[in-house]
């Protein structure tokens, strides 16, 4: 382990040992790469008597955000290997791409859950997808904020980065539903979040200010959606026949 000399110390330098370069030059390349197989694995239990091979024809907006949003994670692929080639200039200019691409994703988020909520109470005849509507919805709001933040401070690479990666997190939410009972799956997003929080510790020794602020936020907005589904609050029951007609 490197030693600092006193001039060093004195002057705020630290010396980066191995394990935290590596964390440095690879984490959100690697975190995009793990987000994509949760992704894969939580949804590889259901794509195919849901998607594929349903026993039943799936409403045609489902076929197209399923489409949309995995091309989302192929482009955060794309992006973090840019910046890890250092092509920062062909970053940024798809970068505006993605903007487009994540905005549109929210209004087809939203649409696609209320679709499928309609379709889950008429045609399946699922009593509790209504309440269940809150879930998606939530996390458009997540994605939608911490998207549109990191989009006003895309000259600030420390907060862009950090706020697309814990975006990118809180599109995770749908698969650990199907890898997690529904009072538990939100710690998955969280957890990868906090990979982000410990790669923070391991090579800046703090915790940057996108963590301190989005984690317990969202957090505090898990705990109130899944005691709302859970328990099914009278409340969001009417909202929620409502919006879904």
């Amino acid at each position: 382990m490197a030693t600092l000399s006193n001039s060093e110390f004195s002057q705020g330098i630290v010396v980066k040992t191995k394990p935290s370069i590596l964390l440095n030059q690879y984490f959100y390349f690697f975190m995009s790469l793990l987000i994509a197989v949760v992704v894969a694995y939580g949804f590889s239990f259901t794509v195919g008597p849901n998607l594929i091979h349903p026993a039943l024809p799936r409403p045609f907006l489902l076929y197209v955000h399923a489409t949309v949003f995995t091309g989302w994670l192929v482009f955060f692929i794309l992006q973090t290997s840019l910046i890890r080639t250092r092509n920062v200039l062909v970053h940024r200019r798809l970068g505006w791409f993605g903007a487009a691409m994540g905005s549109a994703m929210v209004v087809l988020g939203v649409f696609t859950a209320i679709i499928m909520g309609r379709f889950n109470v008429s045609t399946l005849h699922q009593g509790p997808s209504e309440s269940f509507l809150l879930v998606p919805l939530f996390d458009m709001v997540c994605f939608g904020t911490t998207l549109a933040l990191a989009i006003l401070w895309r000259k600030k690479p420390e907060y862009h980065r950090r706020l697309m990666l814990v975006a990118t997190c809180s599109l995770t939410a749908a698969s650990f539903g199907r890898l997690l009972p529904v009072e538990y799956f939100y710690a998955g997003v969280d957890l990868l979040i906090v990979l982000g929080v410990i790669r923070d510790l391991i090579v800046n020794r703090r915790v940057h200010q996108v963590y301190l602020y989005v984690l317990p936020l969202f957090i505090a907005g898990q705990i109130v959606v899944t005691y709302t589904v859970v328990h099914q609050l009278p409340f969001w029951q009417k909202i929620a026949h409502a919006i879904v007609g």
